[in-house]
């Protein structure tokens, strides 16, 4: 049996309880995907995937499906710590070829610098299997210009959540996911 997703779509949360575990099952519920067994799977956009909203991606699965995702968590019950995760996507011009999901979890980064991030993984990955030529020690904005101006990367793309942990000590999970149809 081959399984060969052919739409995706972003989603993110956020939870915060005592417990560790229902913190992050609030975020799952947060980010609309607490009723699924996820399924941790690696980073690969598969070939002529479609990107689809959240809602209508939700709309073909069905409470208790089997659905595989790549996951991205932080947590913290550190009072006022920031966390972010973040779900970078890097699509090929060819949707013959495939692309990459990255996963990235940080202490400290606004949700700018963490989605930046997941998209620059992401992009890099993609360009090096691509063989387009780059610059590793340029910053990232200046390394997409190139990746652009090749012509084999179409777009990229982030999805992250980023918080302050509660003050009071509690648990505070931030999820982010690419969930793969």
């Amino acid at each position: 049996m081959r399984l060969i997703p052919r739409k995706l779509f972003l989603t993110r949360g956020v939870g915060v309880h005592k417990e560790k575990l229902t913190s992050f099952e609030l975020a799952l519920r947060d980010a609309g995907i607490a009723q699924f067994n996820l399924v941790r799977v690696s980073s690969i956009f598969p070939p002529h995937c479609q990107i689809v909203q959240r809602d209508e991606g939700l709309q073909l699965l069905q409470a208790g499906e089997i659905v595989f995702t790549v996951l991205a968590e932080m947590a913290s019950n550190e009072p006022g710590r920031r966390i972010a995760a973040s779900i970078g996507v890097a699509r090929p011009t060819d949707h013959d070829k495939y692309g990459y999901l990255s996963e990235h979890h940080s202490y400290g980064m606004t949700e700018q610098e963490s989605g930046d991030y997941a998209e620059d993984l992401a992009a890099t990955m993609l360009a090096t299997t691509l063989g387009i030529p780059f610059d590793a020690e340029k910053d990232y904005n200046a390394r997409k210009e190139q990746y652009l101006m090749g012509g084999e990367i179409v777009d990229t793309t982030s999805i992250t959540m980023a918080i302050n942990a509660e003050p009071s000590g509690v648990w505070t999970t931030v999820i982010c996911a690419a969930v793969l149809i």
